[in-house]
């Protein structure tokens, strides 16, 4: 099982009597640095480490101090937040700007990596598995991703039959 990382600005709160009170531009307003809606995906397989990347300079680093343990923790697998949310792969967390919070959902997505001798054809046969979320032909790393419900892991017997039965082979599953 591989593991990427989703994150999505979900809201953006603006506290003015705080701002009045406290800052230094009392008019400062909201972030200017996210936008409700903005959907970040952080993986790491293969040649892809995007949690390093994203982290220098993409994302504001008190947000980032904030949010990246929880990236860190889906992208290894890990329960991001068990026995809080009603969902242990997800967690919503915030940054830590006091009068201008931004609050970010964070999931974790399960997926496999699968290596055929075919391309985009197969993702239409994947989609129609029981479990089967979503499935991507990756054309510039060559193998197809293939997203799980997070409560039903997908045996990789049923995956090779799918492939079979529209007349591919299967070379490889991560």
């Amino acid at each position: 099982m591989q593991y990427k990382c989703k994150m999505t600005v979900i809201d953006k709160k603006v506290f003015p009597d705080l701002q009045e009170k406290y800052l230094a531009d009392p008019k400062s307003g909201a972030c200017p640095f996210y936008e409700v809606g903005a959907e970040y995906l952080f993986e790491r397989y293969g040649d892809e480490d995007t949690f390093w990347t994203q982290g220098k300079g993409a994302h504001c680093s008190e947000a980032w101090d904030c949010f990246s343990r929880y990236v860190y923790a889906a992208l290894q697998g890990g329960s991001i937040m068990r026995n809080w949310t009603n969902d242990e792969h997800m967690m919503i967390a915030c940054c830590n700007d006091g009068t201008r919070p931004v609050i970010f959902k964070i999931e974790r997505l399960d997926y496999k990596v699968l290596y055929t001798d075919a391309g985009t054809e197969i993702a239409d046969a994947l989609k129609k598995l029981d479990g089967v979320t979503d499935a991507v032909y990756r054309a510039d790393k060559g193998f197809t991703e293939i997203f799980m419900d997070r409560n039903a892991e997908v045996p990789d017997e049923k995956i090779i039959a799918a492939v079979e039965n529209i007349g591919c082979k299967v070379l490889k599953i991560n």
